[in-house]
């Protein structure tokens, strides 16, 4: 069926309904000759007469009769699952899906989800725990976090943690046997532990910066994972310097499981970022999650 010929069932239901073209004119905001105009080419188009017109009124042929009863159970479905549509803009429900690495969800994902999700039931979250730069609108997600610096410049993107930095850490054992480097330059003459970077397979550079000058370092070493869990338990048993999120060794420093340096040579940068595709209206469960997890800055 096009798309003109549910319209015109439309309007032949309304003049039925009212018995005047008149008041079906009213009820429908156009004139009574456009109205009387659908209902001919209606009428013309399935060679049947469907109203009964007289001076003083209009009346439903038999044809008329079975077309109404044919029309009104489905249009009422329609105007159901339209108002449905309207309570889901209302009131927040639905699925929403998000990429992100591991440690976003589980430090700032989850939280949030567990302050928000009892409130509202009718939401529901997927989260597909990737370190890849997963493609959101090819994966068919809502949204996903990564670092401010990797979010792409086409996609809307609000803060939803503090800025970072990175630390090279060792666990004392290790620098019982050598001293601990001044400089990254130093880094060469260690044994570190190496990240195998999702993505492109390579290895992840160590990069530093210390008042204004930058300096990468490509590091070797016995071992190399491609899970930052994995790399601090080698870490921990002494096996080598270890190159990772600021924000996963600070207990462990503080209970002398690991020992911070460089530390003047990691400078903060952007932190995480929620991103989708665009500004375009946003489902309330969507805006809803959005704004648990904006980060406001401390108190």
């Amino acid at each position: 069926m096009r798309r003109d010929e549910l319209g015109d069932l439309t309007v032949f239901l309304a003049v039925a309904e009212a018995r005047s073209f008149t008041r079906a004119a009213a009820k429908l905001g156009t004139s009574q000759s456009s109205v009387s105009y659908t209902v001919r080419r209606l009428e013309t188009r399935l060679g049947l007469r469907l109203l009964t017109r007289s001076t003083r009124s209009v009346t439903p042929t038999e044809a008329g009769e079975r077309l109404i009863q044919t029309l009104r159970p489905a249009l009422d479905e329609i105007d159901a699952k339209l108002a449905a549509l309207i309570e889901l803009r209302e009131k927040p429900a639905g699925t929403i899906r998000i990429t992100a690495s591991p440690h976003p969800a589980e430090t700032i994902l989850w939280p949030a989800l567990a302050r928000l999700l009892p409130h509202y039931p009718d939401v529901k979250v997927e989260v597909s725990l990737d370190a890849t730069l997963a493609d959101i609108v090819a994966g068919r997600y809502d949204a996903g976090v990564r670092l401010g610096e990797q979010v792409a410049k086409d996609m809307v993107a609000i803060r939803i943690g503090p800025d970072m930095c990175m630390a090279v850490v060792g666990a004392p054992s290790y620098f019982a046997a050598r001293p601990p480097p001044e400089t990254p330059r130093d880094l060469t003459h260690h044994a570190c532990i190496n990240l195998r970077l999702p993505t492109l397979g390579g290895l992840c550079v160590w990069e530093f910066e210390k008042e204004g000058r930058e300096l990468n370092v490509r590091v070797d070493g016995q071992l190399v994972f491609n899970e930052m869990n994995m790399i601090l338990k080698a870490a921990t048993a002494g096996f080598g310097l270890a190159y990772v999120l600021e924000g996963k060794v600070t207990t462990m420093i503080a209970e002398g499981q690991l020992v911070r340096v460089l530390a003047d040579w990691c400078p903060p940068f952007s932190g995480y970022h929620l991103y989708y595709p665009s500004r375009r209206q946003l489902a309330p469960a969507f805006d809803l999650l959005k704004e648990a997890l904006r980060y406001r800055g401390l108190a």
